[in-house]
């Protein structure tokens, strides 16, 4: 299949590579020229959890480039989504399903609001713990699931096709009926990690590790349950902190990548993650006073730093 990610950071890179190591011709569509540049010139390498290859695909920052897709994935932070979505129309046919793939809350709204609720799947990934390494080279610590779902109604004939063309290419994936569900049961993880380990520097493991950055973490996982039973979401977690800390001991040694896009000096998604929990919590008749104060001590990074 022809297969277009736009977005090829980190976790695209681990998309874009795996697919095209599947015989898919993928096209690598990003902003970062010399990441662009280096896999036009050398092909795509990725190590880690998947083992080492360099595979050849083909690179842009253009999408008009690339024509008409079987697939579009978007695989850009959620602040961006919408933007990204905008520059896919040369992408699409009249069928091409658009995969949104973000952390947090958000993105995949923002691709529908552009491209219209029928032409939009939610993926949600975890447990890879990708970060690039240069140019044209991305790692990842782990490989544990790709979630796929609708945005409304329950799993489809065009979701199970696309969860066949993901484990042909080496991906765990589990589909969904339930898009809340989907999304919460990441997020969870998500909010435990990623606010902490700006905040502190560590990785998961090094919170996992440390009693009190653990308590800070475990308290916005919890948080994070408390607001999804609040709102009557159903999750298949019993313990927000051990669903939390087994998800960790998978990739103890990677930094979430709002920490890696702050020690980057990019802007960061916390306003889709941590920040969106308050909120959230306000609405369904709660607080979450920890993702809170998480929430301002990384935008008081951002700012001392000054990232916008």
């Amino acid at each position: 299949m022809k297969i277009a990610i736009v977005g090829t950071g980190a976790m695209g890179s681990v998309y874009a590579a795996l697919f095209a190591a599947a015989g898919h011709e993928v096209w690598a569509i990003d902003q970062w020229q010399e990441h662009v540049d280096a896999m036009a010139a050398n092909g795509l390498q990725l190590e880690g959890a998947s083992g080492e290859r360099c595979v050849p695909l083909h690179a842009t920052s253009n999408p008009a480039d690339c024509g008409e897709c079987d697939v579009v994935i978007i695989a850009t932070k959620a602040m961006h989504v919408s933007d990204a979505a905008q520059s896919a129309a040369p992408l699409l046919g009249p069928d091409t399903p658009v995969l949104s793939i973000q952390n947090g809350i958000g993105g995949p709204d923002a691709a529908a609001a552009v491209l219209g609720e029928d032409r939009v799947v939610v993926g949600v990934v975890g447990g890879f713990g990708a970060s690039m390494v240069g140019p044209g080279h991305a790692h990842h610590n782990g490989m544990e699931l790709v979630r796929l779902g609708e945005r409304s109604g329950p799993v489809s004939a065009r979701l199970k096709q696309l969860a066949a063309l993901w484990e042909g290419a080496s991906f765990t994936v589990r589909c969904f009926d339930d898009i809340d569900q989907l999304v919460w049961e990441k997020l969870l993880c998500n909010c435990c990690y990623s606010g902490t380990a700006t905040i502190t520097g560590l990785t998961i493991g090094g919170i996992m590790a440390d009693a009190d950055a653990w308590a800070v973490a475990s308290g916005c996982a919890a948080e994070v349950f408390n607001v999804a039973q609040a709102k009557g979401i159903t999750l298949d977690v019993d313990d927000p902190m051990a669903y939390a800390r087994a998800f960790g001991e998978k990739i103890p040694g990677a930094k979430p990548s709002m920490l890696l896009d702050i020690e980057a000096s990019r802007a960061c998604e916390i306003g889709a993650i941590n920040g969106a929990i308050p909120e959230l919590a306000r609405a369904a008749g709660i607080e979450a006073p920890i993702n809170d104060l998480v929430s301002k001590l990384v935008r008081a990074r951002m700012v001392a730093l000054g990232i916008a």
